[in-house]
């Protein structure tokens, strides 16, 4: 929300209190005086005039957690496991996906309760590139890698996928790097050539890479740098 707005809507602020108190230099967000009526906004912001705390701000929390398999990517499931399930975090209702993996697909997922920062990880626009590892139940030929930079047809979505790169790393095994994320796009790019995915593992999503030191299950919290690589 704009920062005019979110002082308007306030019972004990008028247009014109709000004009003049920016104008003054009273209004600081995040401890930072702004002068500007169209600086956003956030739940995470904290807003003052003067002295009086008029938002606290609300702690904006980002985790990286490594998914086992036999896990469902949602917050609530009647029959298994969730990825929440596996948080030991308060206010867990608050956190959401960024990037849902299916429900025998392992590795990186990232959980957050900032939004526009999963937004902008997710979005189709920004074309983040998402590498799996992949293992298969028939060999892998040479000439996936330019079926795959090609794209394929879709014929549900009434859609061509965008290239993608894989990279051959035995009979049996390659790495995949795609910047879409339609529904099990991975076991659907596989199955033109009748090849079943037997293991899907997400190693990366954009600039940020599954810690080696998680063992599946486990997660922690972000640092400040890899937040800011969003």
């Amino acid at each position: 929300m704009r920062l005019d707005r979110f002082l308007s809507n306030l019972p004990r602020f008028s247009r014109k209190d709000v004009r003049l108190a920016l104008l003054a230099g009273r209004v600081r967000v995040d401890g930072i005086v702004t002068k500007d009526p169209l600086h956003e906004v956030r739940i995470f912001s904290q807003v003052m005039v003067d002295d009086d705390v008029l938002q606290i701000g609300k702690p904006a929390r980002y985790f990286m957690l490594h998914k086992p398999p036999g896990c469902v990517s949602a917050t609530h499931d009647p029959q298994h496991p969730t990825v929440l399930d596996l948080l030991d975090e308060p206010e867990k209702d608050d956190l959401h996906i960024a990037g849902r993996l299916d429900f025998n697909t392992s590795g990186l997922m990232l959980i957050t309760n900032d939004g526009q920062w999963s937004r902008r990880l997710t979005q189709p626009t920004t074309k983040l590139p998402k590498v799996y590892y992949v293992e298969t139940e028939q060999v892998i030929g040479e000439h996936y890698v330019e079926k795959f930079a090609e794209g394929f047809y879709f014929a549900f979505e009434d859609l061509t996928t965008l290239p993608a790169r894989l990279i051959l790393l035995g009979s049996h095994r390659a790495r995949l790097s795609i910047v879409e994320g339609r529904y099990h796009q991975v076991k659907r790019m596989f199955g033109f050539f009748d090849n079943k995915v037997v293991a899907l593992h997400r190693e990366s999503m954009g600039p940020l890479s599954l810690d080696p030191e998680l063992a599946p299950g486990q997660y922690r919290a972000l640092r400040a740098d890899e937040i800011e690589l969003i």
